[in-house]
C-alpha cells in the first residue's frame, strides 16, 4: 500500500546515508555528588532521542555523555562517607551509567573527568592558555557557594544567597589563576549576533546578552588552592584546575583533542559539535565561558547550544532537601522504560518547565499508551487473525464515502515523516511525538468510521474489510517506525507483531492499564509518610487527601422500593468505539459492547474525556433505559459517572477485571 511515498522516503534517506553527514551531540556531564533524579535523567533521554532520530535519517552520529567528578563538594562528601574521593566518584559514576543504560540511551562515549587522558589534556590546555597570556595569577576574595562551586560579589546575590541555587554563601579569599574574559567578550558578542541559531531557545540568548555580556565580563577564576580533589596545575602543584575549565573541555578531550596538535581523526571529523544539550541553569557556562575558552584555543565554536527547561515535580525543582525527588529506576519499576521515556519527552515543553507527578504518569499510561496505542495495535492484530488468518492485502475496495476515509488516512500516513522532520529540525521533540500519536489517533478514528465488526457480518463486504485492515497495518507500521527514536523497544515490539506479511497469532499487551489508587498505595509504601511529604504536594495532595477525604452532601431524592430498583438493569460494558457528536459541545457517542450486543450510548462527558481515552474502558451501564435522541443521535442506555463539587466527572469502572456483560447488582 502507498508504495510511492515509501519509496521516496527510502530514497531520501539513502541519499543522506551516501553523504554520511556527521552529527556530534553531547549532554552536560552529570555531577557525581549523588544519584541523579528523573530531571537529570531527562537530559540523557532527550539527547538519546535526538541521536536516534539523526541515525534514522542517515547521519553518522557520535553521542557523548559522562560524569563531572572533581571539586570541593566531592571532596567533602567523600570525607563524610569515609572513603577516598576516587572511591566515592567510582561508585556514583557507576550508578549514573547504570541509569543511563537502564533508560536505553545509545551513547557512543561515556567520559569521566577522572579519565587519565582527559586530565592530561586539561593540564596541557591550562598551560597553553597561561603561556599565551590568557590566564594570569592573582588572588580572589568574594562570596563562595560550595554546591555550585562559584564565587559571587555582594551585588550578584539574591536575598543574600547564591543566585543559582539559593543556598548560603561564605566569604573566601585565596590565591588563584584567572582567565581574561574581557579579551574575547566583543568577539563573542559579534559571533552571537551573527549566528542567531547558536543559543536556543531565543529567550536564553537574550538573557546571556542582556545580563552578562553587554554589562561587561569579569575575569574568571580558573584554579583553587582550598582543596586538592581536582586536576593539578602541573607547573604550580598547589593549585587545582577549577571545575568549569576542567568539565567543559570534556567535549573536545572525549573525542581525541590534543593540545599539542596531535588530535585524533575522530576529533577532526566531529568537531565542532552540532549540539550541546544542557539544562537552562548552566547556559551561562556553555554560551559564555566555553566559547571564550574555544576562541583562546583557536577552535571553532559548537554550532548550537540548547538550554532545555527543567522537569519539575509539581511543587518546584526537584531537591532532596525538599523531599520531592523521583528517580528513573523507581519510575521504571512502576511503568516500564518506554513509558517513562514517553512521559519525560512528551510532557516537556520547548521552552517552559514541564511537570511530573505520579497521577500524570498514570493518566498518560492509561490514555495515551494503553488506549490510543496499545489498544489500537491489539484490536488490529486480533481482527486480522479473526477474519483473515493473520494475512491481509489491500484489495482497493471502497465506495466514494469509504474512499474519502482511506485517502484521509493515507495522506496523514504519508505526511508523517515530513512532519516529524519539521519538528525535530527545531528540536521540538514533544511536538514530534504528538505528530506520531496523532496518526495513531487517526487510525482509531478510521476504525470508528469503517466499523470492521459490521463489515465482518456481510460476506459481500469481505474485500472492503480486508482493505481496511491492510490500511491500518500499513499506517501503524509507519507510525511505529517513526516512534523508534523515542520508544525504541515499543517500536520494535509493534513491528515484530505486525510482521512482514503475516501478523502474530497472539498480540502482546504493550501497556497495561493501571489503577491510580493501587499505584499511590505502592508509592506510599515506597515513601513512608514523613519521607513522602514533598511527593504528596506534587501529586496534588494525594496522601493528605487519603487521610482527610473530601465529602459532598447532595439533596436527597424520594425513597424508592426494592421493586423500583429491580426494574433497573446494570451491566459492565466495554467501549469499543467513540466519537464526538457533531454540533454538540458536550456529547460523545460511544459504541458499548455488552455481552454479545453493541449499544450506542450518548453521554455529556466531552469536557472530561476525549474519544481516544474512552476506547477500551470497562464501564458501568444502565442498559434498559428507554432509548432517546440527543442532538439527533439515538442513545440506548446510560454510562454511570461520579461528579465532585467542582462538576468534574469520572466514569464508574469495575474495581477488578470483569467481562463485558457482567451483571451489576
Amino acid at each position: 500500500m502507498w508504495k510511492d511515498q515509501s519509496f521516496f522516503i527510502l530514497w531520501k534517506r539513502r541519499e543522506c546515508v551516501m553523504e554520511k553527514q556527521k552529527y556530534y551531540i553531547t549532554t552536560a556531564i552529570a555531577y557525581t555528588s549523588g544519584k541523579p533524579h528523573i530531571g537529570n535523567t531527562y537530559e540523557a533521554v532527550l539527547a538519546d532521542a535526538i541521536a536516534r532520530y539523526k541515525r534514522s535519517r542517515g547521519f553518522d552520529v557520535f553521542f557523548q555523555t559522562g560524569t563531572d567528578e572533581h571539586g570541593q563538594k566531592i571532596e567533602l562528601k567523600a570525607e563524610e562517607a569515609g572513603v577516598t574521593p576516587q572511591e566515592f566518584v567510582d561508585g556514583v559514576a557507576g550508578e549514573i551509567q547504570n541509569i543511563w543504560d537502564l533508560m536505553n540511551t545509545s551513547y557512543d562515549k561515556f567520559i569521566r573527568t577522572t579519565d587519565k587522558d582527559h586530565e592530561k589534556q586539561v593540564q596541557k590546555i591550562f598551560k597553553k592558555l597561561y603561556e599565551q597570556g590568557d590566564i594570569y595569577k592573582g588572588s580572589y576574595e568574594g562570596l563562595y557557594c560550595t554546591p555550585c562551586e562559584s564565587f559571587w560579589t555582594e551585588s550578584q546575590l539574591v536575598d543574600g544567597k547564591c543566585p543559582d541555587c539559593g543556598r548560603e554563601v561564605k566569604p573566601a579569599k585565596e590565591e588563584a589563576y584567572f582567565f581574561r574574559m574581557s579579551k574575547y567578550a566583543d568577539r563573542l558578542i559579534d559571533y552571537i549576533n551573527e549566528h542567531p541559531e547558536f543559543i536556543q531557545p531565543v529567550s536564553r540568548k537574550n538573557e546571556m546578552m542582556n545580563n552578562f555580556l553587554l554589562p561587561g565580563l569579569q575575569d574568571l577564576c580558573v584554579s583553587r588552592t582550598s582543596f586538592t580533589w581536582g586536576v593539578p596545575v602541573d607547573f604550580d602543584p598547589k593549585h587545582v584546575v577549577y571545575v568549569w575549565l576542567d568539565a567543559l573541555t570534556n567535549y573536545i578531550t572525549g573525542i581525541g583533542y590534543d593540545c599539542d596538535g596531535e588530535s585524533s581523526e575522530l576529533f577532526k571529523k566531529n568537531w565542532p559539535a552540532d549540539l550541546h544539550l544542557i539544562g537552562k541553569d548552566i547556559i551561562r557556562f556553555h554560551t559564555i565561558y566555553w566559547p571564550i575558552f574555544l576562541m583562546a584555543l583557536d577552535l571553532p565554536l559548537p554550532k548550537q547550544v540548547f538550554g532545555h527547561p527543567w522537569l519539575l515535580q509539581g511543587d518546584g525543582k526537584m531537591s532532596k532537601s525538599k523531599g520531592n525527588v523521583l528517580y528513573a529506576d523507581e519510575l521504571v519499576d512502576f511503568f516500564g522504560v518506554d513509558a517513562v521515556r514517553y512521559f519525560v519527552l512528551h510532557e516537556m515543553p520547548f521552552d517552559n518547565d514541564g511537570v511530573i507527578t505520579w497521577e500524570l504518569m498514570v493518566e498518560r499510561m492509561n490514555a495515551d499508551l494503553a488506549n490510543t496505542l496499545g489498544n489500537l495495535v491489539n484490536r488490529t492484530i486480533s481482527m486480522t487473525n479473526k477474519y483473515f488468518g493473520g494475512v491481509v492485502t489491500d484489495k482497493g475496495a471502497a465506495d466514494e464515502t469509504e474512499k474519502g476515509f482511506d485517502d484521509d488516512l493515507k495522506a496523514m500516513t504519508e505526511g508523517l515523516a515530513g512532519k516529524v522532520d519539521e519538528k525535530m529540525d527545531k528540536l521540538r521533540v514533544a511536538d514530534a511525538i504528538t505528530e506520531i500519536f496523532n496518526l495513531f489517533k487517526r487510525c482509531n478514528k478510521y476504525i470508528d468510521e469503517t466499523t470492521p465488526w459490521v463489515l465482518a457480518k456481510d460476506e459481500a463486504k469481505k474485500d472492503r474489510l480486508e482493505t481496511v485492515l491492510a490500511h491500518l497495518i500499513e499506517s501503524i507500521k509507519v507510525g511505529a517506525k517513526e516512534l523508534a527514536s523515542f520508544m525504541p523497544d515499543t517500536s520494535a515490539k509493534i513491528l515484530e507483531q505486525l510482521g512482514d506479511g503475516k501478523v502474530t497469532e497472539k498480540p502482546e499487551i504493550l501497556f497495561a492499564r493501571l489503577d491510580l489508587n493501587e499505584v499511590m498505595k505502592k508509592v506510599e509504601e515506597l515513601h513512608p509518610a514523613a519521607d513522602n511529604a514533598g511527593d504528596s504536594a506534587a501529586d496534588g495532595g494525594a496522601d493528605s487527601a487519603a487521610k482527610e477525604e473530601a465529602v459532598i452532601d447532595i439533596e436527597a431524592k424520594p425513597e424508592i422500593t426494592f421493586e423500583d430498583f429491580e426494574k433497573m438493569q446494570f451491566q459492565v460494558g466495554e467501549i469499543i468505539a467513540c466519537e464526538e457528536v457533531k454540533k454538540s459541545r458536550k456529547l460523545l457517542c460511544s459504541q458499548v459492547k455488552i455481552g454479545s450486543q453493541v449499544k450506542q450510548i450518548v453521554s455529556g462527558i466531552k469536557a472530561h474525556y476525549t474519544p481516544e481515552e474512552m476506547v477500551g474502558k470497562k464501564v458501568m451501564v444502565l442498559v434498559n433505559l428507554k432509548p432517546a435522541k440527543l442532538a439527533g443521535v439515538l442513545s440506548e442506555g446510560m454510562l454511570l459517572c461520579a461528579e465532585d463539587a467542582d462538576g468534574k466527572l469520572a466514569l464508574m469502572t469495575p474495581e477488578k477485571e470483569m467481562p463485558a456483560g457482567a451483571q451489576i447488582s
